[in-house]
């Protein structure tokens, strides 16, 4: 694989900090997608679910104290704190460099770090974007083989030696009291260590394509936003394409990939939660999805909320966090059958109703967006597809009418700065309590939003 002078001097200064036991270049090949696999097979990182039901498909159980978002170590680093603004974390880029580096030193000394290049975006696009992460966790390297496009493909895409945002993912221990969450947008830089989380620690998604991809995105002049893709076919075959920002765990997943009851249309997927917006050289607002995978949240996927979801995670998924049925089949509340006797939870332990659930209410699938049955041809253009309309959407139990039209797109985005939800299992914290959430971006806008 072919490297630029400054990616490698980067990879250099990270392994020199990390100290890793061997520095391995991810090439995205389904033969190292497979080899990292036989590997977390052996050392039970992995365990292989039913091949006959679920082939291709494997259960990850993670540490207790990582299975969600940790918001309150989750730091945006900018050299004035009124560039991160009132609803972000600040800290100060040396200080933060220190605290984590501390961390990181030596933290890879019995590990190999794995270098990946990925691209965000689709392949031929000036909207995509390069990144190149360091980790030293086989799991985060096959998840970014689903989630991202690996290899060679993003080193291609580099418009100069230093076109990339850098990553440095280190395990740590996994104690709460060493993990940081580090952006430092002037720098096009991440670190993250302490979590071996999907949402803290597979740096091309919130970390890349949220924060320091909406900070880039005010610079240069488009948006990166918290928002599914879903195209809607009439009769006629034509089709209309939305954005939907809705929080996490508020059901964008589900929406996403929704079977329409109406006779004659169609819905297509195109993304279930970060597009990237821009406006092309007709006035055009268009959308590309930056992700090659669903990361998505599986208490309540079900045949009767999700039915392409349910057909997608059939095959070639890595399922985090689920209960495992005594036939070795994935399962959760709200799949929508009873638990076998014999159902093992989340963490390995028997399983029994009536007591904690089977599956963390953030149990996650990861799987291919080929595999969604809903998936639009087009979900790859290089050119996006245009967007005639947003959603928004969150999470209320009262006081929100169900569904209603804004009056018009200063009156919508006004409602979706005014956006107020319920917090989720999706980050650590308390389930239920109402917070303001404008345009569903409080925990990803990457700079002051006050302005």
């Amino acid at each position: 694989m072919s490297k630029t002078s400054v990616v490698e001097k980067w990879v250099e200064d990270a392994a020199a900090l990390t100290k890793p036991s061997k520095v391995i270049w991810a090439d995205g090949s389904k033969q190292e997608y497979d080899r990292l696999v036989e590997d977390m097979l052996r050392d039970d990182t992995l365990l292989e679910l039913n091949q006959k039901t679920y082939p291709g498909c494997y259960l990850h159980r993670s540490h207790p104290q990582d299975v969600a978002r940790t918001e309150q170590l989750t730091f945006i680093c900018t050299r004035e704190k009124n560039d991160a603004g009132p609803t972000n974390n600040w800290m100060e880029p040396a200080e933060a460099k220190a605290k984590a580096g501390a961390y990181l030193q030596g933290s890879m000394s019995s590990r190999r770090m794995w270098v990946i290049p990925y691209l965000m975006g689709p392949a031929g696009s000036k909207g995509s974007r390069t990144g190149v992460m360091v980790t030293d966790s086989p799991y985060v390297v096959a998840s970014m083989h689903i989630m991202t496009r690996v290899g060679q493909v993003a080193i291609d895409h580099m418009r100069a030696d230093d076109d990339f945002i850098a990553g440095l993912h280190g395990m740590g221990d996994l104690s709460p009291d060493r993990r940081l969450i580090l952006h430092f947008p002037e720098e096009k830089l991440i670190w993250s260590v302490g979590s071996g989380y999907g949402g803290n620690a597979l740096l091309g998604k919130k970390c890349h394509a949220l924060r320091i991809g909406s900070y880039q995105a005010r610079e240069e002049g488009w948006m990166a936003e918290h928002m599914f893709i879903l195209g809607v076919e009439d009769p006629e075959g034509r089709i209309t394409y939305f954005g939907g920002a809705m929080p996490s765990a508020s059901g964008k997943t589900n929406l996403a990939m929704v079977v329409s009851k109406l006779p004659g249309y169609r819905a297509w997927t195109l993304g279930d939660d970060i597009a990237w917006i821009y406006v092309d050289a007709e006035g055009q607002l268009r959308a590309i999805n930056p992700e090659r995978g669903f990361f998505g949240v599986a208490p309540n996927t079900s045949a009767a909320t999700n039915p392409n979801g349910i057909k997608m995670v059939r095959s070639n998924t890595i399922f985090t966090n689920v209960a495992m049925t005594p036939s070795k089949e994935p399962w959760w509340e709200g799949i929508g059958t009873e638990a076998p006797a014999g159902t093992m939870d989340w963490q390995g332990r028997p399983w029994a109703p009536g007591g904690t659930p089977a599956a963390h209410p953030n149990s996650r699938f990861t799987v291919p967006c080929s595999q969604c049955p809903s998936i639009a041809p087009n979900w790859e253009d290089p050119q996006g597809v245009p967007i005639s309309g947003f959603i928004f959407g969150s999470r209320r139990t009262n006081v929100i009418p169900m569904v209603f039209e804004s009056f018009g797109w200063q009156h919508g985005v006004f409602l979706g700065a005014a956006m107020s939800t319920e917090t989720t299992a999706a980050i650590t914290g308390q389930v239920g309590v109402v917070r303001r959430d404008p345009m569903a971006m409080i925990p990803f806008c990457g700079y002051n939003m006050g302005q």
